[in-house]
């Protein structure tokens, strides 16, 4: 029959023999008590991996200012010139108009300090002499109008003359006719003469008073064709005349309207140069209140790209950066383009920002200390230069969330997390496992992100 004894046999050995080893050596029944603790932290384990975890998006970037007027801008001159004093210094604290910088003239065209008087003096010179232009023109109209005047009464008085002269040759005309036929009357008398005078029934005294009377009447027919020639030359001359005048007057007329036409032309560029003038006058008068340099905003001058007295700058280069004061501080993200499809306007972000101590669990952001709340704002279009599309996150107020630092300042670094739905614990670790993005129950909307 099998003896059982309840003393060990390492007990028995150890009373007789001191075996350092074996007294070393782990009791059975520790274990199993190891592994009763491994099997109820695998029990925990498993369990965990049900609990619900909020996939989120993580990204970095920095804080900056939501409107472009709140962002660091730099100063600049808009023309060229000589620094002759600094009123300002780094860091200083400067109101809207303030005089950061004052600049003299470098441009040869501007040394002269009576410039706006001398342009003054060139400008009434110039309108005095576009006022002797109009009277010129004034003028020109007046001779114009005399000579069209002028031109009526002189044609009429040639049409007149040239009727006259018409009826005097038609006069004549008739006259040449009379003389004619009292011509041929007297050549008729003379022959019936002479063959009476032949028959003897006259005298040779009575011929000889025929053949004279013929002789007169010959004369006056020469005479009246001589005067009818005149009269014809004049009518002629008279339409000649009447031509001459018409194109003297024309000539006249077309060289006054000419000076007119030269006129007007020289009192359009004259108005031109006045123009011009009264242009450089203002410009000389906005330059010189350009030679002080204003600050165009409330806010701090942060750095100075210029230093010293007397060092040239040219127009349009930087003198210092002015930083706007208060500005409406927001958040600008960079994220990968994987994640950037799942994201909407209005979802909620945890940031971190850099000189505020925090502790986050970004599955479950309730719990985390040190973080504050944020919703995107606006998502970029396109993808900035280093491939991440950019998120711009405001400030959001809740009831259990803290106001954002008043300390922050733009350009502090920031580490944000982008927070989307709740899913496993096992379902995110195999997401990151596998490099899946995250996941979402229905399709992204606006009025989705909103909500969440």
């Amino acid at each position: 029959m099998l003896n059982i004894s309840n003393t060990r046999v390492d007990d028995a050995i150890l009373a007789h023999f001191p075996l350092k080893t074996l007294r070393a050596l782990p009791d059975l029944r520790a274990g199993r008590s190891l592994g009763r603790w491994m099997l109820l932290i695998l029990f925990i384990g498993l369990a965990s991996l049900f609990l619900p975890w909020q996939q989120n998006i993580n990204g970095e970037g920095e804080v900056t200012a939501l409107t472009p007027q709140d962002r660091p801008q730099t100063v600049q001159n808009a023309i060229a010139g000589r620094i002759e004093r600094w009123a300002v210094r780094d860091g200083q604290f400067v109101r809207r108009g303030d005089t950061l910088v004052v600049i003299s003239e470098v441009k040869d065209d501007y040394f002269d300090p009576n410039l706006t008087t001398r342009l003054g003096e060139q400008l009434d010179a110039k309108k005095g002499s576009q006022d002797a232009t109009v009277t010129k023109i004034s003028a020109l109209d007046n001779q114009i109008s005399a000579l069209q005047a002028g031109l009526v009464v002189k044609l009429e008085s040639a049409r007149n003359k040239v009727k006259q002269s018409r009826f005097k040759v038609i006069s004549d005309s008739t006259d040449l006719v009379a003389q004619r036929t009292n011509y041929r009357i007297a050549a008729d008398r003379l022959a019936r003469s002479e063959k009476m005078h032949a028959d003897g029934l006259i005298s040779l005294t009575d011929l000889e008073s025929r053949r004279l009377k013929l002789q007169e009447d010959y004369a006056k027919v020469v005479s009246q064709e001589a005067k009818l020639n005149v009269a014809r030359q004049e009518l002629t001359n008279a339409r000649l005349d009447l031509d001459n005048i018409g194109a003297d007057y024309r000539e006249k007329i077309a060289k006054a309207q000419s000076d007119r036409s030269s006129a007007v032309s020289y009192r359009a560029e004259a108005g031109g140069e006045i123009s011009k003038i009264n242009n450089k006058i203002s410009s000389v008068v906005v330059r010189q209140g350009l030679y002080v340099i204003r600050a165009p905003q409330d806010g701090y001058i942060v750095r100075s790209f210029k230093a010293g007295i007397g060092e040239n700058i040219k127009e349009g280069e930087s003198i210092v950066t002015l930083q706007p004061a208060n500005p409406l501080v927001g958040v600008e993200l960079f994220v990968r383009p994987n994640d950037v499809p799942l994201i909407q306007p209005g979802r909620t972000v945890r940031l971190e920002f850099d000189g505020w101590p925090a502790v986050q669990f970004s599955g479950w952001p309730s719990v985390a200390v040190g973080t504050f709340a944020g919703e995107v704002a606006v998502i970029d279009a396109v993808s900035s230069t280093n491939g991440k599309y950019r998120l711009l996150v405001r400030p959001k107020i809740g009831k259990h969330d803290p106001n954002w630092p008043a300390q922050l300042r733009v350009g502090s670094g920031v580490y944000g997390w982008v927070m989307l739905d709740d899913v496993p614990i096992w379902y995110e670790l195999w997401r990151q496992l596998n490099g899946f993005p995250p996941s979402l129950k229905s399709e992204p909307s606006a009025s989705t992100g909103a909500k969440k």
